[in-house]
């Protein structure tokens, strides 16, 4: 292969790799930020789940609190219907003593209804809690690895600069001038593999001669549709006679 073009290969991978890389570390506060998101809704679950404890709690304490006024209001109501002497005040007390039950039973009902509430929701806070302690213990887990990632690729791109700046220096300026030409015009990507007639990466199909050409790698050969420098990889290129016959077969 010719050695330029070897290295036009090896430098469009670094500049593949630290395009990536750059992604990635620029996605980084984005990846840190949906952790904390990821955190902070399990944490306000929780602190959910305890405030209709709370509001249970006073509810129940609410409930008790009337109870006990119309348990007094029903006790004062017995005591005073020994004292009725006419049949009419014996009914209207019948009637303020049925009445005061009645609160009795719905004030009973409504805090039966608390403490079963409150059980479900003692049981809720723990689920709760259960699921924030391991929702921190992710996040702590992944912000750490987040930030092995970060510092990796960060070293991983001051050591593709040093090798990026090695093969410049040792290829031609004019081939290097040209895949720099490429690569700002092509979103980054100057070199591309030939393979099966066509460019892999605009997919339009390549002059059977020039295929040929381009099988042997021992020239600058650029895609005629979308200007990317192409290289074939795979086995050594056949002889050009034997070359030639499946390549007669590809349509311009």
């Amino acid at each position: 292969m010719l050695p330029d073009l070897a290295r036009l290969i090896q430098l469009q991978k670094l500049d593949t790799f630290a395009e990536e890389a750059r992604r990635t570390i620029a996605d980084h506060p984005r990846r840190v930020q949906a952790l904390d998101s990821r955190l902070n809704e399990a944490t306000a679950a929780l602190a959910a789940v305890k405030q209709h404890v709370a509001d249970g709690q006073a509810a129940r304490r609410e409930a008790e609190k009337a109870l006990a006024v119309v348990q007094g209001r029903l006790a004062k109501y017995k005591d005073q219907l020994l004292e009725l002497k006419t049949n009419r005040e014996y009914q209207a007390m019948q009637h303020e003593i049925t009445a005061a039950q009645a609160d009795v039973s719905r004030h009973e009902d409504r805090i039966l209804e608390t403490m079963l509430s409150g059980d479900e929701l003692g049981r809720a806070v723990k689920q709760a809690e259960a699921e924030l302690a391991t929702v921190q213990q992710e996040v702590e887990t992944e912000r750490a690895a987040l930030e092995q990632e970060a510092r990796r690729l960060e070293g991983e791109l001051h050591k593709t600069t040093a090798a990026r700046a090695a093969l410049v220096a040792e290829t031609s300026p004019a081939v290097v001038a040209t895949f720099e030409t490429v690569a700002r015009g092509r979103k980054g990507v100057a070199v591309a593999e030939a393979r099966n007639g066509l460019c892999t990466v605009c997919h339009v199909r390549v002059r059977p001669q020039v295929f040929n050409e381009i099988l042997r790698n021992n020239t600058i050969i650029q895609c005629d549709s979308c200007q990317r420098i192409l290289y074939f990889e795979g086995p050594a290129a056949p002889h050009p006679a034997a070359a030639g016959a499946p390549g007669g077969s590809l349509d311009r």
